[in-house]
């Protein structure tokens, strides 16, 4: 297993930074892990780049939550060897610039599956039941059943899932009892019992219900586009709680102004938190909740948790618990193909 030189050295004496940007988490708990490890804590004032750069000059760990930490700014931290996430997602990391600098990118795992599989389950229903639409005529003095359109029977339609992870393959097992099909594509997941697995073009072709859980790439920006979209069967709902960058706003909004699609369910859009005037969060065919998917007593404890041992791994042994990157093998592979040339 490879490690990093500039890790393995053990936590006594090391720098941690701390990113502001973690403030809806209670970090102490974290914060108490590293120092009993012998670290020094830095609480970083702000997260713009410059105090960032200020600031962390001479830290070895960075803890983030949804800081850009970008080429520019990884060559303002030179001494620094690892950058750890509070959240599964890591899109706010240039990751090629991180390993190509030797530094190390660590991401949370299984931290909040059960919650952001269970609330992406809840969207789903609200979604194709139309429970938002008549809650919200209930409380508006009505009681009739014209507020949102007759739903089909559940146990008549498929679930469609593009990812299968963890978080998937969570939501897959709490579907299958409710949905009469369960299909999914994922190039990279191994067995998945219960789901029945298809190309991408077949999921989006058979899907009454399409949930998104793909990591923000530049090969899945923009991923549910008008063409994508223009596959999915007449009357389909779309459900995101994974990244907001994943789907195209204006070919959503135009496929729910045209009856093509009869809702979305979102938690996470491109741009948090939003403009007032959002035309996805004023939209009447669409349900927005503030990227809370991943919240519970628990999970909040766990991200905490969870990162401070990635910071704590690297320290002891030269790698992070989870990485997302391995810039020693990436070294090791440029220093083969110049000796090879050479």
């Amino acid at each position: 297993m490879s490690t990093d030189l500039r890790g393995g050295a053990g936590a006594a004496g090391r720098v941690v930074a701390v990113a502001r940007d973690l403030d809806e988490l209670d970090i102490e708990t974290g914060v108490r892990m590293l120092e009993a490890a012998g670290c020094r804590v830095v609480r970083l004032s702000a997260d713009d780049p410059d105090t960032v750069a200020r600031e962390a000059a001479d830290v070895d760990v960075l803890l983030i939550g949804y800081a850009r930490i970008d080429a520019e700014l990884l060559d303002r931290l030179p001494r620094l060897g690892m950058i750890a996430t509070a959240s599964m997602g890591f899109d706010m990391v240039d990751v090629e610039a991180a390993t190509a600098r030797g530094v190390w990118v660590a991401n949370v795992l299984g931290g909040a599956t059960e919650e952001v599989a269970t609330h992406a389950f809840g969207l789903a229903l609200a979604s194709a039941r139309g429970i938002v639409d008549h809650a919200v005529a209930v409380r508006a003095g009505g009681w009739d059943l014209g507020a949102a359109p007759t739903p089909r029977r559940l146990s008549q339609q498929t679930l469609g899932l593009v990812g299968l992870g963890r978080i998937g393959l969570a939501l897959a097992e709490r579907a299958s009892a409710t949905f009469g099909r369960v299909v999914g594509f994922d190039s990279y997941a191994g067995d998945t019992p219960g789901i029945e697995r298809m190309t991408a073009d077949e999921v989006l072709a058979a899907a009454d219900v399409l949930s998104l859980h793909l990591p923000l790439t530049d090969e899945t920006a923009g991923y549910l586009n008008a063409g994508r979209i223009a596959r999915m069967p007449r009357g389909a709902t779309v459900v995101n709680v994974s990244r907001g960058g994943l789907i195209d706003a204006t070919a959503l909004i135009e496929a729910l102004d045209a009856g093509h699609l009869a809702g979305a369910a979102l938690d996470v859009l491109e741009t948090e938190p939003p403009a007032a005037d959002d035309p996805l969060v004023t939209h009447p065919k669409v349900i927005v909740t503030p990227h809370s998917a991943f919240l519970s007593d628990a999970s909040m404890a766990d991200y905490v948790r969870l990162q401070a041992e990635n910071a704590l791994a690297w320290l002891a042994t030269g790698r992070p618990a989870t990485p997302v990157n391995s810039p020693i093998d990436s070294r090791r592979k440029t220093a083969d193909a110049h000796a090879a040339t050479a």
